[in-house]
């Protein structure tokens, strides 16, 4: 048997990516290729009651522009059904260039088609419009107080309380109530939008950088009303996505109708700035915190309530209070989420979309009342730890937030620190530790795999998974190798097309754990016919798989998990359900670990500075140690940006986001980014495929609130509101 689970394995994908060999969707070649460009609306809510494109059209190398009196007929976006996942996909509900109204500020009004990008951008520039302005409610801030409860549905709940949490709050021997806000953030993928679309004989081929290539394919089949299975789309590669690349956003749609009415192929790049004003990003907050304690630390209440947005056509909630149900063992617990409506671009999902922001207010929230009581942060955080779940009594499938940190705490020398804020010194620079706890849910969506095992003594895996960077194909690879005893060397695996079989979404740190669990029972089932076959061949017992079937005189045995016919789709998505539904009623299933940093601050300028960094998680069974290292190292690098950089400036009379590049929207570049340690566990959760958990999301979450509660170590100042700057420290 092989044993390459849990080793650093290298990227089957490292070579064609350093070499330039990976062609992602801008790099597909087609004869007679032309390329589009957007318009984008000037007004958050209005009618166009002027449109001129006779410059755009004089423009040498133009030869379409497409506009809401040209465009070829979309069906609607469809309404949302948990009977078919992909009505999830619309990224807004509105129905691109067939209708003269518009619903942000930067939705798409019109298309130019040219010859080369360069001159599709010059036309666009020339595209004039006029618009009919309508009211509008774009002002986060001040909508803040007309927000609703969110209503809870099968995959969230808006709500939940345990006892009477205002009561205990009040009768607390120490209790804090606190407001925390986070601004709005926006996808900044190394490789910003882009697809590549051709019709031939009434099909569609698509290159786009998704991370769900079904849901693409099922909703341009709904909104271009043609069979799915017309439909192609190819994504073997994907230079980033984070969520940003999850849903269908007026890009891909607008780039397949552009080619469509041209009857050319056609391409569509957004600018950097195309990205902001086209793509979702992840909804601003305002938070609340109470917690209530007893004199020793027990905690007798906790309240977490929250306000996000969501677009007025489209856009979803965030389950911001989330890791607050489950974190602490407080006697009376109340979480709340509220949604206010608001004419901008659907906000959408974002690396941990809810518990990065929430994390970061819960965990300075216990930070600060361990500071009042006199109380060391992880072991008020032991005093705590729960049992069983908070809310509702059910068990823990895997938890070992305890053990994270105490080697967490071993590791980083937590025991030498002075707690007192501001006692450290090293010449200007003040200098502050801070530690934070780690949550995010664990998830296991359907997926259809085949497994062919061939005489010369490879394997070919084939999965509709996606390759954002994370290693999902090599980590597959390890596993089949490890199932069929082979190499690795000797596995293939392809993924990234909707002709395989169908696979799940990249989201929710759950694409691992879901294409194991069907890879494991395919191989599995290819074993049994291996070993069916040699105890029907003279010679084969005892021999290895390809040496069965060259005795058999085989050429390949093949297995099946999964099926993608209507029915089976069907039985797959009750499956799913009641596997969710099982599950929820039996467990709590969830990552988790314990996020230590130590910040310097300059004590005249206010700047921070990251200097040091250890993460210790619980993601259960390690796959690939290389490439989980790296994916919980990027989750810090992620949230280092969120909590001292990141900040999407909308202006609150227009509706326009006014830094919409990379000049002005600041993320972390080497020189913000200390060393970062990682270490995990590697414990099996008994209940997960493998006893894998998940590793993409978790590590953003606590890193916000560690950074904090360093900076108030550091300086003695609490600072509530991100990013922290340094205006705000002065």
């Amino acid at each position: 048997m092989t044993t390459y689970v849990g080793e650093a394995v290298d990227r089957v994908d490292g070579t064609a990516k350093t070499t330039g060999g990976a062609r992602f969707s801008a790099e597909y070649p087609y004869p007679d290729l032309a390329h589009a460009a957007l318009v984008h609306a000037t007004v958050a809510r209005g009618r166009i009651t002027r449109l001129d494109t006779t410059a755009a059209e004089a423009v040498p190398g133009v030869i379409a522009v497409l506009t809401h009196r040209n465009a070829p007929p979309l069906k609607p976006a469809p309404r949302v059904t948990p009977l078919n996942l992909a009505t999830l996909a619309s990224g807004t509900s509105v129905n691109y260039l067939n209708t003269d109204e518009v619903h942000w500020n930067g939705q798409p009004v019109a298309v130019v088609v040219a010859e080369s990008p360069e001159a599709a951008q010059e036309a666009a520039h020339l595209v004039e419009v006029a618009y009919a302005h309508l009211p509008a409610t774009v002002d986060f801030a001040a909508a803040e107080p007309d927000a609703k409860p969110q209503k809870s549905n099968l995959i969230m709940s808006g709500g939940a309380v345990k006892g009477d949490p205002e009561a205990a709050l009040a009768a607390a021997p120490v209790a804090l109530d606190l407001r925390y806000t986070t601004p709005p953030h926006h996808h900044n993928a190394i490789e910003p939008h882009a697809t590549t679309a051709h019709w031939a004989d009434g099909r569609l081929t698509l290159h786009d950088g998704a991370q769900n290539i079904y849901w693409t394919r099922d909703h341009l089949a709904m909104r271009f009303g043609i069979p799915k299975d017309d439909i192609r789309v190819l994504s073997p590669f994907v230079g980033g996505a984070f969520g940003g690349k999850t849903m269908v956003w007026p890009g891909t749609i607008l780039a397949a109708m552009a080619a469509k009415a041209t009857g050319r192929p056609v391409r569509l790049m957004l600018t950097r700035e195309g990205v902001y004003r086209t793509v979702g990003g992840r909804t601003p907050s305002t938070q609340r915190v109470a917690v209530g304690a007893d004199e020793s630390g027990r905690m007798t209440a906790l309240i977490h309530t929250s306000v996000t947005l969501t677009g007025r056509v489209g856009g979803g909630p965030e389950q911001v209070t989330s890791q607050t149900r489950h974190l602490y063992d407080a006697a009376a617990i109340r979480v709340q989420q509220n949604l206010v409506e608001l004419d901008v671009l659907s906000n959408t999902v974002m690396r941990a979309p809810g518990e990065s922001i929430g994390t970061f207010a819960l965990e300075a929230t216990v930070d600060e009342l361990a500071y009042r009581l006199g109380v060391d942060p992880i072991e008020l955080r032991a005093r705590n730890e729960p049992a069983r779940n908070p809310m509702d009594g059910k068990a823990f499938a895997h938890r070992k937030l305890r053990e994270c940190f105490e080697q967490g705490a071993k590791e980083f020398g937590w025991a030498g620190r002075n707690p007192e804020p501001r006692s450290t010194r090293d010449g200007r620079w003040l200098v502050g530790t801070g530690v934070a706890a780690a949550y995010h849910p664990s998830w296991q969506f359907p997926a259809n795999v085949t497994v062919r095992l061939s005489a010369d003594g490879t394997a070919l895996v084939r999965c509709g998974f996606h390759e954002m960077g994370m290693g999902g194909a090599t980590a597959q690879a390890q596993i089949a190798a490890d199932a069929l005893g082979l190499p690795v060397e000797a596995v293939t695996v392809e993924y990234g097309d909707t002709r395989l079989p169908t696979g799940p979404g990249a989201g929710g740190s759950a694409q691992t754990a879901s294409v194991a669990a069907a890879l494991v029972a395919a191989c599995e089932k290819l074993t049994r016919l291996a070993r069916a076959l040699a105890r029907r061949t003279p010679g084969a017992a005892g021999a290895s798989y390809p040496e069965i079937l060259r005795l058999a005189g085989r050429d390949s045995i093949e297995a099946r998990v999964g099926s993608d016919t209507r029915l089976g789709t069907a039985v797959g998505q009750l499956r799913f359900a009641g596997k969710l539904m099982s599950d929820r009623r039996r467990w709590v299933k969830a990552a988790c670990g314990a996020q230590f940093c130590e910040v310097r601050v300059d004590a005249d300028t206010g700047e921070v500075r990251v200097t040091r960094w250890l993460g210790v998680f619980d993601v259960g069974r390690v796959i690939n140690a290389k490439t989980a290292a790296s994916q919980l190292r990027g989750g810090i690098v992620m949230g280092i940006g969120m909590a001292l950089a990141e900040e999407t400036l909308v202006d609150p009379r227009t509706g326009r986001i006014m830094n919409a590049s990379l000049s002005e929207y600041h993320v972390p570049v080497h020189a913000d980014v200390p060393a970062i340690e990682i270490r995990y566990l590697d414990d099996p959760d008994p209940t997960m495929p493998l006893g894998l958990i998940g590793v993409g999301e978790v590590s953003i979450t606590g890193v916000a609130g560690a950074i904090a509660n360093a900076v108030f170590h550091a300086t003695g100042r609490r600072i509530r509101d991100l990013p922290i700057t340094l205006d705000k420290l002065l």
